[in-house]
């Protein structure tokens, strides 16, 4: 019988052919499952939960604001409650900490530097709440919340000594997993019970209106790089400078001198280095010494379409700027007075002398020294580049599968989706090649397994080991170790059954080596081998290496296609 319909498609009904009547029952049908859906989505509660000493909590998700780490300092608030730490500054905000094990126990231990901080913001509030380690975050329906408050302390402690809202902060809990887990559901409201609401609130909207006020500053201003050279202090634009490094061994230049430094390798891109305070007749620096030498940093500057490295004694800090706030300098008979900007005055941080990256080697002898060390050292600095991702990705380590087909083998982890015992009932369809061991089900999803000894002509494993192919072996018998590893290829599941899987591997991919040509040899139509590209070189006992073939997916699936076609 169909499903009753509305009322205006009911008069529509009576007159309209039978499929319209059909189609308007199932419209009414998935209005009614969407309405049921939005229904029970309004009910559920998100919470996230937290961990402390082995006990699960949890808080609306709505009243976290964020996760921290433990701050470097603290700051003790005099005459506070056991369970206060003290107070930290956050982002502008001065937040008060308070230590969760101890509102429930006030003589238990202080802060660890491995804890965390939930900073809770409730009626225009926020605090910190101190607890080991964050848990997940869960949507509960209304069944598995039961509400109830209370404090599970000790009868020993004094409740007035615990803290704000020591009274009742656990407000509830939640019956999660059959009821198999219980997790605590704290009370923000009693944990931000705060004496100086309407103060805190009053100077929180002062602080947040010159905040706004600042940030609208900064946001029309710019930045600079501050940096000293021959006892002066210097500015660049932020925009000019590409990046900043400690000064590496230099490699040698035929441009060498007073000047020039030497060239670096700038992840493939050969850049000289030019002494600025040289290129300044700066003071010379005083005579290095380990604190100098580890302060000095190469700032490495655009040059039109080039990149340069200037040699600096430091660099100080960033500090904001207006273009209104470079001061205007007349250089009366200075050298190179194009490249001075002017002068960016700091009363606190010391005034600097505001560059013109742009005029700085307006007499070409430094650009000259960018397009030299290209011309020169380019290739080198390439050639050293493609060495260098050599040797990283001979370093990178990978996990390999370890399993057996009459052999050792291994397969990259990513390319096995998961391993299912084999054994499992098979659909074996009519037509199908040897080959096919038969089909299964798994989640829901039918699976065609492959048995890898009949497609590449190998002996059968009971054969092997004097057994009939009845049945399957008993546990402890030959074969009674076989797996099916789960394979995908092109949005398609495989599965395919080997002797045994044996172990994971992690071996860095200097051990990956080409398969020997001995090693494919012999007859191809009855070993896996034909298909070997690459083995393994696994490091054993007593300084012995095993060689392990690798098991190659994508050539698995060439020869599986091939064999489908025949």
């Amino acid at each position: 019988m169909n499903a009753p319909l509305t009322a205006a498609g009911a008069v529509a009904g009576y007159a309209a052919a039978p499929e319209v009547r059909r189609a308007a029952a199932a419209l009414d049908a998935a209005r009614a499952a969407a309405a049921r859906v939005l229904s029970d989505a309004a009910g559920m509660e998100l919470f996230g939960t937290f961990l402390l000493d082995g006990q699960e909590f949890a808080l609306p998700a709505a009243s976290i604001r964020e996760v921290v780490g433990l701050p470097d300092r603290i700051m003790p608030i005099p005459l506070s409650p056991p369970c206060l730490e003290g107070i930290f500054t956050l982002r502008g905000a001065a937040i008060p900490v308070l230590n969760l094990a101890r509102i429930f126990d006030a003589q238990a231990p202080g802060p660890r530097p491995d804890q965390r901080i939930a900073i809770l913001d409730h009626d225009d509030v926020q605090v910190g709440l101190l607890f080991d380690a964050t848990g997940e975050v869960l949507r509960v329906r209304p069944e598995q919340r039961s509400s109830v408050h209370y404090t599970p302390a000790p009868a020993e402690v004094d409740m007035r000594d615990a803290g704000p809202g020591a009274g009742g902060v656990i407000c509830g809990a939640l019956l999660l997993n059959d009821g198999a887990r219980l997790v605590q559901v704290l009370d923000a409201a009693a944990l931000v019970r705060v004496d100086n609401v309407p103060q805190v609130r009053s100077l929180g909207a002062a602080a947040r209106s010159a905040e706004r006020a600042r940030f609208l500053r900064q946001a029309e201003g710019h930045k600079c790089i501050a940096f000293g050279a021959g006892g002066l202090g210097f500015a660049l634009p932020m925009l000019a400078v590409q990046e900043i490094l400690r000064v590496p061994e230099l490699n040698a230049s035929v441009m060498f001198g007073t000047l020039c430094k030497g060239w670096i390798n700038l992840r493939g891109s050969a850049v000289g280095v030019v002494d600025f305070g040289a290129l300044l007749q700066c003071a010379p620096r005083t005579p290095d010494d380990a604190a100098a030498a580890e302060a000095r940093r190469i700032v490495v500057v655009r040059v039109g379409e080039e990149r340069l490295g200037l040699l600096v004694d430091s660099v100080d800090d960033v500090r904001a700027y207006f273009d209104s706030d470079i001061l205007p300098v007349p250089m009366l008979g200075t050298r190179r007075a194009a490249m001075f900007r002017g002068c960016l005055p700091h009363a606190e941080r010391g005034d600097l002398l505001f560059l013109s990256h742009e005029r700085i080697f307006s007499e070409g002898e430094a650009a000259e020294i960018c397009a030299g060390h290209r011309r020169l050292y380019q290739q080198q600095a390439l050639d050293a580049a493609r060495q260098a991702a050599r040797g990283a990705a001979a370093a990178r380590r990978r996990v390999y599968l370890a399993f057996s087909v009459d052999a050792p083998w291994a397969a990259d982890i990513g390319q096995v989706r998961e391993i299912v015992a084999h054994g499992a009932p098979l659909v074996r369809a009519p037509g199908m090649p040897a080959f096919v061991h038969g089909m299964v089900q798994l989640r829901q999803q039918m699976i065609c397994v492959i048995d890898l000894r009949t497609l590449y002509g190998m002996a059968p494993l009971e054969a092997q080991a004097g057994e009939t192919t009845a049945g399957e072996p008993a546990a402890g018998e030959p074969g009674a170790e076989r797996r099916v590893l789960v394979l995908e290829h092109e949005g398609e599941c495989y599965g395919v059954v080997v002797d045994r899987v044996d172990s994971l591997l992690t071996l860095p991919d200097s051990q990956r080596r080409p398969a020997p040509r001995l090693a494919r040899t012999g007859d191809p139509a009855a070993d896996m081998r034909r298909d070997l590209d690459e083995v393994l070189e696994v490091p054993g006992e007593h300084g012995t290496d095993t060689v392990v073939s690798l098991f190659d997916k994508t050539r698995f699936f060439a020869t599986l296609r091939a064999r489908l076609d025949e």
